[in-house]
């Protein structure tokens, strides 16, 4: 499948850069690069970008200083690539705004399956009726109506505002701490106990099997996802 987009790669190993350019050009892709936050948002000033790639350790200081501000001005979707694997990076990565996190070393097959799936969600999102269906699930985001095999399914204001959150970006996932602010407030974003209650009674609803659940989807350690059909 070749792709067709502009990529903005920003990665400081020269290596690193060449090597990955090269691989994303014969997917299809237009890549630009840049080593540093500088050169990168130069770069996201004088074009529009379809995607960046973002390596975080760059010489001119932490990449997530970048997600925080391309996401003050752009929903350009985000894959962070990086070396640091502890899972609170992952987890900052995603609170900032990052849409996927990739950790090095990885395969190419992978990084272009994330990619293709960061740019069918973006595609998705401008192009999205106020509706998702996920299988037998409708989630109507307008009338803020939750429907499984056509029967309307009767939710509370949290299950409701929860699921709602999910919807907005299915297949993507939503950290603990996003969920908490939007739904209960800043002071409750350590709170994961609540996520853990009401997430299990959401799944009650809309679950064949809550156990094995087929449409809210957990990250262990991280949040959780909408599946995609």
């Amino acid at each position: 499948m070749k792709l067709k987009a502009r990529l903005l790669l920003v990665e400081d190993d020269s290596y690193i850069a060449t090597l990955l350019a090269a691989h994303l050009g014969q997917g299809g892709l237009s890549v630009m690069s840049a080593r540093s936050i500088e050169s990168a948002g130069r770069q996201l000033e004088q074009h529009d970008f379809h995607l960046v790639l973002l390596d975080l350790g760059l010489p001119d200081g932490d990449g997530k200083d970048l997600i925080r501000s391309i996401r003050r001005t752009s929903d350009t979707p985000i894959i962070v690539i990086s070396a640091r694997q502890q899972e609170q990076e992952k987890v900052q990565c995603l609170d900032l705004g990052a849409d996927d996190y990739l950790a090095k070393p990885f395969g190419m097959d992978e990084l272009m399956a994330r990619v293709r799936v960061a740019l069918r969600h973006a595609s998705v999102m401008q192009l999205r009726e106020r509706q998702v269906r996920v299988g037998e699930l409708l989630v109507d985001l307008q009338q803020e109506k939750v429907s499984l095999a056509g029967a309307e399914v009767h939710l509370t204001r949290i299950e409701s505002r929860l699921l709602l959150l999910l919807a907005q970006v299915p297949g993507r996932v939503v950290t603990h701490r996003q969920l908490l602010q939007e739904v209960w407030g800043p002071e409750y974003i350590d709170h994961t106990h609540y996520l853990r209650i009401h997430m299990g009674r959401l799944r009650g609803k809309i679950e064949t099997e809550p156990a094995n659940p087929r449409y809210v989807r957990t990250e262990p350690g991280v949040g959780y996802r909408l599946s995609e059909n």
